[in-house]
């Protein structure tokens, strides 16, 4: 579809209609958004989900390890990873937060992270045998040597599903290991002995489900930054668990304390606690925020116009190429107000043929 200004989410679409059209909305998820939360708090909408034993006993059956054994120091593919997957009756789904081969370089010696001479850009390798190259212009480093201690042996900090495949091959020869993700996604498995490594997103369905679910580096999934990060998250979590067949086993590796929703197997509470904090900082969508993005001359220009009577001017903020970002907060009720005034600008500089700016109105991110 054609993404058009200033973006509406379909959901808001959705919402809009339904009341022209005086129909029903029915929103659904294995998780479970703050916006969708908002909604039943307001009372626009009524939660429909089963009570918690049956939800637990229709989840599977998670345990969380943070990798430690014995107290020792923590490990990427924990023993009991390896033993759920023996002891599965079935096919085995493991999502690994990043793709590709090892995504992430850096000194073993020093743990300084690999850079590339020509442009500073991060190094990564794509395969087994294929020699260092920057992410940002592709330069090769066949001869790399770290700038800090002057080591030239490499690790990587952050491993993708295709690296990860390749040690579960190893692991599990008796298993068809295969890799989903990236520009290779599998829409469907059909081997009940296969091994599938796959990004979020890009889990391939299986009939009756996966018998093992393992969810690795889910510390690296919450690393990102990103104002969603929390809610997006556990939604690609829940996701790949629905993915397990009744009473299937799951791990996930992380920490504990950061998982209880998936233990719990409840998803509203994670979506009411990030309801709580968005209110606290008056983010969608208990506000509204719109965000302009354009040259820097003219969002500095934009500063100080007249948008609404509480609405709260943050930034501009620095963007690449000469560019700048302007970040709009008002409340809730003058949303009406605001997005008339950002139509407004739009359709000033429209007319005098002056470069247009970038508008968005409660974005998924910024």
């Amino acid at each position: 579809l054609e993404q058009r200004a200033p973006y509406p989410h379909a959901r808001e679409v959705l919402l809009t209609r339904s009341i022209e059209e005086s129909a029903g909305v029915l929103l659904v998820g294995h998780a479970r958004s703050v916006e969708a939360t908002s909604l039943v708090n307001q009372g626009w909408c009524q939660a429909i989900s089963p009570d918690l034993i049956t939800r637990r006993r229709a989840w599977p059956q998670l345990e969380v390890t943070d990798g430690s054994e014995r107290g020792e120091t923590p490990v990427r593919l924990p023993r009991i990873v390896f033993q759920a997957i023996r002891e599965a009756q079935g096919a085995v789904l493991v999502q690994v937060p990043r793709q590709g081969y090892r995504s992430s370089l850096a000194c073993q010696s020093c743990r300084t992270r690999a850079r590339c001479t020509s442009c500073e850009g991060p190094l990564m390798q794509t395969s087994a045998g294929s020699p260092p190259v920057c992410r940002w212009c592709a330069t090769e480093h066949r001869d790399w040597m770290c700038g800090s201690c002057g080591g030239r042996q490499l690790r990587s900090p952050v491993v993708g599903q295709v690296r990860t495949a390749e040690e579960f091959a190893r692991a599990f020869p008796d298993r068809t290991v295969l890799a989903s993700g990236g520009s290779e996604v599998l829409e469907t498995v059909e081997d009940q002995r296969a091994l599938v490594l796959a990004t979020p997103g890009a889990e391939p369905r299986i009939d009756g489900g996966y018998a093992c679910v393992i969810l690795l580096d889910t510390w690296l999934m919450l690393a990102r930054d990103d104002i969603r990060v929390v809610l997006e998250s556990h939604r690609r979590w829940f996701e790949a668990l629905a993915l397990g067949k009744f009473g299937a086993r799951a791990i996930a590796v992380g920490d504990s304390a950061q998982l209880q929703a998936l233990v719990r197997a409840d998803p509203a509470t994670v979506a009411e606690r990030e309801l709580q904090d968005r209110a606290e900082t008056h983010l969608p969508p208990i506000g509204r925020l719109a965000v302009i993005d354009g040259y820097t001359d003219v969002i500095d220009a934009l500063i100080d116009r007249d948008w609404t009577t509480s609405a709260e001017v943050l930034g501009p903020v620095p963007l690449p190429d000469g560019k700048s970002r302007l970040l709009l907060r008002a409340p809730r009720a003058e949303g009406m107000a605001l997005a008339a005034a950002l139509k407004a600008l739009a359709a000033e500089r429209s007319a005098a043929k002056e470069t247009p700016v970038r508008i968005q109105i409660d974005p998924m991110s910024f």
